[in-house]
């Protein structure tokens, strides 16, 4: 049933609406019919209300509407639950349907449609039919027989056209209750979920509690006897408390233990009406929801999809028929006419019409009628299947509305009764659980005092270094005044420094602690083990470990002791106050004040706390464990984990090897720059001492060129100036280019090349210049100047020896010009002679910079050395680092390969039992197959029979033997029953 109707809303209905939508699908859960309202988001759920009673009738009050899971409230807007939306479907649930004693619904009534055949055709006097010719009768018999069939055959498609949707409201209706079913399947699923959760961690504490006390009473009394075999302290000791087992009450401890010893199986009977209840919900709840789930309709479905090809098949047949009809007729017309065409004649027409009939009436109607047929049934399949649906809906909800009920009972009655009883039975005997814990707090307590003397003695040794350093320091500021006053005492009188307050000194710094702590016991960390020794607290076990690593980050420490961040503090600050803030003076070695007695009390203290922590964690967890169910995952966690640091390790000392490498490289290419520089700079000393011994000689011949007035060719004056251009252009490039501080170091050393290079360009110019001055000289000496400059450098000089310079030909020349031809000559040669003086002059300067430069060279050298030195230290500590993370990967390896083994012994033991179970099924399902099997008279035949079907040849002969023992007894038990029979 679909309907729809108008319901109004409010004034902001539009704007809600608009964003919303326009209309609401309702849906009813019980029969799956649909309603459909024009309403927005501004309307009331009690106008939707109103109207659906209208529609359905059913009142509003029985009326529950819910939308995923979450009900509709009269007094709220449809806005509220974002609603109107075509993505949101609302659905319909009659509550007095879903009272324990509402009757079933009634089956739903469907009409099939009926075909309306129309009656055969009677007889007409028409001209045709009267007509003489019986051909042309024949034919207006097949024209008015083909138009019926085609009026029959159109009202069998009409019917099954009008069945095959009712088809497909019905599958649509269905889709709908399956919907409707699912929303009643998440609530029941819902509301078992949290009863189930709770129920668990019930169950849990209880297994927990009783498995705790258990061990508290199996080690009763090996704990009693050992808290009895530690005596106090002796400061502790008085009158009736001589032993660490006179802490507690022992006669308490043993009516206790007989107390929970006895009242344990009432307690079991006590709680096991909440497992038969438990277990009889959850058994209603997994029947209920696997009832919900329906699969014929599937099929259902998939057979009216099938279907429909028959609706196309009729309607082809249709076509068919009504094509045959229209020939008939147009024969029928062309025979009447008086003018017959000579290919249409009507015995021919009468022979093709007959073929066509005898189609219509062999295949074509019946074929009609069969698909007609075809969909009755599926209709009728459908009906049936839709009023079992609504039978399986109506009990599923009021089923899902009974089990809500008995769980809300369950969570509002049955698991706080429960609960508070655990509860109260807890705190009724924990004074047992602190019988094992006695010991370990002992302990910890005295581990306390051992940490709190050496708290003690640090805080004292820390202060006393503090007090050297500050007497340091004062002792640095009177000797910087004194030096002060004797500087400018000289020139200022002492009065008038006195006024101004420079006389005055820094005072003495006194560090006092005021004494605490002094009723500790006296005792330090070697008396923990005589006082408390390691069988007093026991060793943890494998579970308690897990279990206490499992605990620990959540877990803080007793009063008194160390948390984590109390000993990460004491870690890194302890360090720092010894080492680091202590580090930049020199201390005096004074009883508890120096850093070595300050660092072993910091040690001492945190044994003590780490001594504490262990016994608070063997206090708290001494009687609790991992459940079995946790057991895998505690080892799967423990190998993932396993694996991940196995992997991080090999990863980081990848890394290392790979930096490791990097530096070695790094190193290397150093070194080979170095040398290549030491070449550089000797060949660059050479040099300068070569330039600095030819500038001598270039003074000298300057003279000469004075003396004797040589002209010098125009060309060579041109090439000398060039040369000296270039090389001052070089020189000025080079005095330029700023040098480079990169991070490498190999960048420095290539600017310092290239300024060495530039410097031996310039050197080289400097010959260039001095060459052609050498050209003048017609009788050459070689002198040999031997430089010895630190014992490793000898360089020759080739010297102009001017004695032997003749005078006569310049002389010539002078005497063959005019006088002012001779003093323009002259002119020229002293502007030449000034330039050269002045070009030697700036090479001078610049060989005096290239020996600055080469000084700031050797001190970059040195620098780099002192880099390579420190990069050799750092490849030193890497090697060392390498060397111990392959020493913690190879205990890790051998750790993972430990647990490996364990989990691999454990899955073959496993797939070993589960072998064996498997077995043992197999021979009792053949056993039972014999038992039952039909035509057997007794067990000894059955396992005969089983012994014959088994494949092994000694199995097969021991169910055999054990056969025939069975035979045996079974006719001693006849013979004995009827001896007894006689003598009664």
């Amino acid at each position: 049933m679909s309907s729809g109707s108008a319901v109004t809303a409010g004034g902001s209905a539009g704007a809600e609406g608009a964003a919303l939508g326009q209309k609401l699908m309702v849906h009813v859960a019980e029969n799956g019919h649909s309603m459909e309202f024009e309403c927005g988001g501004g309307t009331r759920v009690e106008a939707i209300q109103r109207a659906i009673e209208h529609v359905c009738g059913v009142p509003p009050a029985d009326q529950l509407l819910l939308c995923g899971n979450i009900p509709l409230d009269g007094a709220n807007h449809l806005a509220h639950y974002n609603l109107p939306r075509d993505d949101r479907e609302v659905f319909l649930y009659n509550k007095a349907r879903l009272h324990a004693d509402a009757p079933p619904p009634a089956p739903e009534s469907i009409d099939i449609p009926e075909p309306s055949i129309p009656p055969p055709p009677r007889p007409q006097d028409t001209a045709l039919e009267v007509s003489a010719d019986p051909a042309l009768k024949a034919l207006v018999s097949y024209e008015v027989r083909f138009r019926y069939d085609f009026q029959v055959a159109n009202a069998l498609y009409q019917s099954s056209v009008a069945k095959y949707e009712v088809c497909r409201r019905l599958l649509r209706e269905w889709q709908v209750q399956e919907r409707a079913l699912d929303m009643a399947r998440s609530n029941l699923e819902q509301a078992f979920r949290k009863p189930s959760m709770r129920y668990s961690n019930f169950m849990r504490s209880f297994a927990q509690q009783h498995r705790g006390y258990d061990e508290v009473l199996s080690t009763f009394e090996r704990d009693v006897q050992r808290l009895r075999a530690i005596k106090l302290h002796p400061h502790l000791q008085c009158e009736g408390r001589r032993c660490l087992l006179d802490l507690m009450d022992e006669n308490r401890l043993r009516k206790l233990a007989d107390e929970y010893l006895s009242s344990q199986r009432g307690f079991e009977d006590f709680v096991s009406p909440l497992k038969a209840k438990f277990q009889e919900l959850k058994r209603r709840v997994e029947s209920l929801l696997n009832s919900m789930s329906s699969s014929a309709w599937k099929d259902l479905e998939a057979l009216i999809k099938e279907h429909h090809r028959v609706i196309g098949d009729q309607k082809s047949i249709m076509q068919s028929l009504s094509k045959d009809v229209d020939t008939s007729k147009k024969l029928v017309d062309e025979c009447s006419r008086s003018q017959l065409s000579a290919s249409v004649r009507p015995h021919d027409a009468v022979s093709a019409v007959g073929r066509i009939y005898e189609v219509h009436e062999k295949d074509n109607l019946p074929s009609v009628r069969k698909f007609d047929r075809m969909l009755t049934n599926l209709l009728q399949k459908c009906k049936t299947k839709k009023n079992e649906t609504n039978t399986l809906v109506h009990v599923c909800v009021k089923g899902v509305k009974s089990a809500q009920i008995d769980i809300k009972d369950m969570m509002m009655s049955q698991f706080i009764l429960y609960e508070e009883a655990i509860d109260s039975r807890d705190k009724e005997f924990s004074y047992l659980k602190l019988l094992g814990g006695l010991g370990h707090a002992y302990k910890a307590c005295l581990a306390e005092v051992v940490r709190r003397r050496h708290s003690f003695k640090l805080y004292t040794g820390l202060a006393g270094q503090l007090a050297e350093k500050l007497a340091a320091e004062r002792e640095v500021e009177i000797r910087r005044r004194e030096v002060f006053l004797r500087t400018w005492r000289k020139y200022i009188r002492g009065e008038i420094m006195g006024s101004m307050g420079l006389f005055g000194s820094p005072s003495q710094c006194d560090v006092n602690i005021a004494p605490f702590d002094c009723d500790l016991l006296p005792i330090d960390v070697d008396d923990l083990e005589k006082l408390a020794p390691r069988s007093l607290v026991g060793s943890l076990s494998k579970p308690e470990r897990s279990q206490q690593h499992k605990s620990s980050s959540s877990d803080s420490s007793t009063t008194g002791n160390f948390t984590n961040a109390e000993q990460n503090s004491l870690n890194t600050d302890g360090q720092m106050d010894s080492q680091d803030f202590f580090g930049g003076c020199d201390t005096v070695d004074i009883t508890g004040t120096s850093v070595l007695e300050v660092e072993n009390a910091r040690l001492k203290a945190e044994l003590a706390s780490a001594i504490a922590v262990l016994c608070t964690f063997g206090a708290e967890y001494a009687h609790e464990s991992i459940d079995e169910g946790q057991n895998d995952n505690v080892l799967r966690n423990a190998r993932e984990k396993t694996a991940q640091a196995l992997s991080a390790k090999d990863e980081y000392a990848n890394q290392l090897q790979s930096v490791l490498k990097a530096k070695q490289e790094q190193c290397l290419s150093f070194e080979k720059r170095i040398q290549e520089l030491e070449e550089q700079l000797a060949n660059q000393y050479i040099h300068g001492q070569m330039v600095s011994g030819s500038k001598s000689a270039s003074d000298f011949l300057l003279s000469t060129f004075k003396g004797n007035d040589c002209n010098l060719d125009g060309g060579r004056q041109t090439h000398l100036r060039d040369e000296s251009s270039v090389a001052m252009d070089e020189t000025s490039s080079t005095s330029e280019q700023p040098s480079k501080q990169t991070e490498g170091g190999d960048e420095n050393m290539t600017d310092v090349s290239g300024a060495l290079n530039l410097q031996l360009l310039n050197s080289a110019g400097c010959g260039n210049l001095d060459a052609p001055m050498a050209e003048f000289s017609r009788d050459n000496e070689h002198k040999v100047v031997n430089i010895d400059k630190e014992g490793q450098m000898l360089t020759h000089l080739t010297m102009v020896d001017t004695s032997d310079i003749p005078v006569e030909g310049p002389l010539g020349i002078l005497n063959s010009k005019t006088n002012e031809h001779h003093t323009l000559e002259f002119r020229n040669n002293e502007l030449f002679v000034s330039e050269l003086q002045n070009t030697i002059d700036k090479k001078s300067k610049q060989l005096d910079e290239a020996e600055s430069k080469l000084s700031s060279v050797m001190g970059e050298v040195n620098s780099l050395k002192e880099e390579l030195e420190n990069a050799r230290v750092l490849l030193d500590e890497s090697q060392i680092n390498c060397a111990h993370l392959e020493n913690c990967l190879h205990e890790a390896r051998e750790e993972a390969r430990t647990n490996k083994c364990s989990a691999d012994r454990r899955a073959v033991e496993y797939d070993a039992l589960r072998s064996s179970a498997l077995r043992i099924h197999g021979l009792f399902e053949r056993l039972n197959n014999c038992v039952t099997a039909p035509g057997m008279s007794g067990f000894a035949d059955s396992l005969r029979t089983l012994a014959l079907s088994l494949a092994r040849y000694h199995v097969s002969l021991i169910c055999v033997n054990l056969c025939q023992v069975i035979c045996i007894l079974t006719a001693q038990c006849v013979s004995f029953q009827a001896h007894c029979g006689t003598h009664i």
